[in-house]
């Protein structure tokens, strides 16, 4: 799901819970930002044909949630990474639909060896809550002058500056006014596959 797709299936939503029917055409294109009636209709169709919404009836008033089944794997207890501890089997489940999802939850690929500090490498995804703001110490996808995003920690300054700290030796940290950097989203999970 895209960042526009995502934006346009949480008015939906929100608006179905609070209203008990689904927005109009018009009302969606003003809550997303987007004037086409045409544009408004792809982003809603591909929202339907990815599985997230169904169209019942004629109308696009009468589009509804496609519920999503939990994804879950078996909690079989914990391991060590260090000195070797008992083994002992639990029997709960990891939900992993409350841990990656969520309702400005978004997936980015990461390019790059800057986070490598932090764990994070290239080629690894990271899940993304969407925000306009985050606290210092948080790893943030951040805007550069509306033109360049990248995935940095986040640290203010008393002076209007804002430092972007790579997790690499390496490389330094970017140093901008804080009017030419717009925090998109913070970093709140990871995922990383060994096949």
């Amino acid at each position: 799901m895209t960042p526009q797709q995502k934006n346009t299936f949480c008015f939906i939503r929100d608006y179905l819970q609070d209203h008990g029917h689904a927005p109009t055409l018009m009302e969606i294109g003003e809550a997303v930002g987007v004037r086409s009636k045409g544009a408004v209709h792809r982003l809603v169709q591909a929202l339907v044909d990815k599985g997230y919404l169904q169209r019942q009836s004629g109308s696009w008033r009468g589009l509804s949630l496609v519920e999503q089944t939990a994804m879950e794997l078996p909690l079989l207890g914990r391991i060590a990474a260090g000195q070797p501890i008992e083994a002992i089997t639990g029997e709960d489940t990891l939900n992993l639909t409350d841990f990656l999802l969520g309702p400005r939850r978004y997936a980015l690929r990461v390019f790059g060896d800057s986070m490598m500090g932090a764990g994070i490498l290239n080629g690894d995804t990271v899940v993304v809550e969407q925000a306009d703001t985050a606290r210092d110490g948080e790893i943030v996808v951040a805007l550069i002058d509306g033109e360049e995003v990248t995935l940095k920690r986040l640290k203010r300054h008393a002076n209007e500056i804002v430092e972007l700290i790579p997790e690499n030796p390496a490389m330094s940290p970017m140093i901008y006014p804080a009017r030419r950097v717009c925090i998109q989203g913070v970093v709140v999970g990871q995922l990383r596959s060994y096949r």
